[in-house]
């Protein structure tokens, strides 16, 4: 435990950012809904924060160079907690854009800021343990999140005000208890025709993945509100698939590391469409039907971005994963812009059931993708993989690094 003291600050920091974040995606959807914004809008308005998002993955490094990390945080967080407070005071689907964009390019700076910070300060002796506390910090603060919302109310500024009183509060763990700041990141390296040519199936992988799954946490809540669930009951359904999406990490990733890992992908995406079609044509306005049912749809779909990300690090050469892991994370925040669009504008054409035939549309795409790249090029042996399976959240490409090995200097 004395190693991981010293990291408490960041973790807390860290999970109440995770936690305000997902709690604000799934507020602004039911939120914008009751104020009458058609599915179409709030896909709109999800997708500003996409494009924002990509923005602050471009230029965040450039920031922390600049100004470093402590400044960086403290603005990125001004930034948001105002750009809160702006949308509980003009409910207007411009406005709400526009502060989307920013909280966006906001947001991918301070978890990119957060896990620089825990990255130079984790050591071999407690990277591990800090990985398992950082996940587990990830899971839970967006889960409770969710029920913030059926005590809170969707009327009214509160939501949106414990939203921005909680990104103020975390300034304090920082402020209080860490009195460095760690040195400028290395420039991470940006060309995203080299990351395609490096693996075209990670890139389609990961674009899908956004394509679908930023839908589903965008649009999810409305899909759910149309089927006719209660506040607390939309709820339930989207931590249950956030859930899902962990039970199956490991065990993928296990087989991933040990068989060509693009069998596993394929057979995930298999059951990726299953659940899809399942809730689409199968589970009607059943509750329990659609909660299990979204359970497995996170349990199948989410794993895949760590499973391309791998994929692709397998084809990558040293000193090339870093530039997999920021053109990877870019290339998803662009399937992440256009998917809220897409399944909103079905969702209000075609009522609830297009939403999750939309994901199933998507993932069948990959899977014949998938399958032809299978004929292109043989599988990297297991004995002959630089990296192994990692389980990532798509924060920032410091994450990646976190997840990763420790680094050669540390090694010895």
């Amino acid at each position: 435990m004395n190693h991981i003291r010293p990291l408490i600050p960041l973790l807390v920091t860290a999970g109440i950012l995770i936690g305000g974040n997902g709690l604000q995606g799934t507020y602004i959807a039911l939120r914008g809904s009751a104020e009458g914004f058609s599915p179409s809008v709030i896909g709109m308005i999800g997708a500003g924060y996409s494009v924002g998002f990509a923005i602050g993955c471009i230029y965040v490094t450039r920031l922390l160079r600049a100004i470093g990390h402590i400044r960086t945080f403290s603005a990125m967080a001004a930034i948001t907690a105002s750009a809160s407070l702006g949308m509980s005071m003009i409910v207007d689907p411009a406005v709400w854009f526009a502060m989307r964009f920013l909280i966006g390019i906001a947001v991918a700076s301070l978890f990119a800021t957060v896990e620089s910070w825990i990255n130079a300060k984790v050591t071999n002796a407690n990277r591990a343990r800090t990985l398992s506390i950082y996940r587990l910090v990830d899971l839970s603060s967006v889960t409770i999140a969710q029920y913030i919302i059926p005590v809170a109310g969707i009327e009214g500024p509160l939501v949106f005000n414990i939203i921005a009183i909680a990104l103020t509060l975390s300034l304090v763990p920082i402020s209080l208890a860490d009195r460095s700041s760690p040195a400028p990141p290395e420039k991470i390296a940006f060309d995203l025709k080299a990351v395609w040519r490096i693996s075209p199936l990670a890139v389609v992988g990961v674009i899908s993945v956004g394509l679908s799954m930023a839908a589903f946490r965008n649009i999810g809540p409305i899909y759910a509100e149309e089927i006719g669930m209660s506040i607390t009951s939309i709820a339930t359904f989207m931590s249950a698939g956030i859930i899902g999406g962990v039970v199956l990490q490991y065990p993928l990733g296990i087989y991933s590391d040990r068989l060509d890992r693009r069998r596993v992908i394929l057979w995930t995406t298999i059951g990726s469409i299953i659940t899809g079609a399942y809730l689409s044509f199968g589970a009607g306005t059943n509750e329990t039907a659609n909660i299990v049912s979204v359970f497995l749809f996170g349990a199948f779909s989410m794993p895949l971005y760590s499973l391309c990300s791998a994929h692709g690090n397998d084809y990558a050469k040293e000193g090339e994963h870093a530039l997999v892991s920021a053109g990877l994370l870019f290339y998803w925040s662009v399937g992440a812009t256009i998917g809220p669009l897409l399944a909103s504008m079905l969702l209000e054409y075609y009522g609830p059931r297009a939403f999750f035939a939309y994901t199933s549309f998507i993932f069948a795409g990959f899977l014949v993708f998938t399958i032809r790249r299978m004929g292109a090029r043989p599988p990297v042996p297991p004995s002959e993989r630089s990296s192994r399976f990692r389980a990532l959240l798509r924060t920032s490409a410091y994450f990646n690094r976190l997840a990763g090995p420790p680094d050669k200097d540390e090694r010895e």
